[in-house]
């Protein structure tokens, strides 16, 4: 079994109350729950990026922003994808993720 990450992009924004971030919360925990003993690390949100290069440093969050990330475990990269597409951000229409395998060093 190989470890990916999930880095996930976009997202509906910040909750505007409690009652929508308990929801929204209620959604990711359901979804990485369901996936047992293959979610190593639920991960979390996180805020603006900057982007260091060899002559500054930008803080423009990148091409494309970062909202979060997660680790997870899969027998294929295959198998990673269909665990993503459950994503409340992939399928609510407002966001991507990105998979990519974790490389043992």
């Amino acid at each position: 079994m190989t470890k990916f990450m999930f880095a996930y992009h976009g997202g509906g924004g910040a909750p505007q109350n409690p009652e929508e971030a308990a929801a929204e919360m209620a959604k990711w925990e359901a979804w990485l729950g369901s996936m047992g003993q293959k979610c190593h690390d639920m991960g979390a949100p996180v805020g603006m990026s900057k982007t260091v290069s060899a002559g500054s440093v930008a803080d423009n969050g990148g091409a494309n922003p970062l909202s979060g990330y997660s680790i997870v475990e899969a027998a294929s990269v295959e198998e990673a994808c269909e665990m993503a597409k459950g994503c409340p951000i992939v399928e609510s229409g407002n966001g991507t993720v990105e998979v990519a395998p974790i490389m043992e060093m």
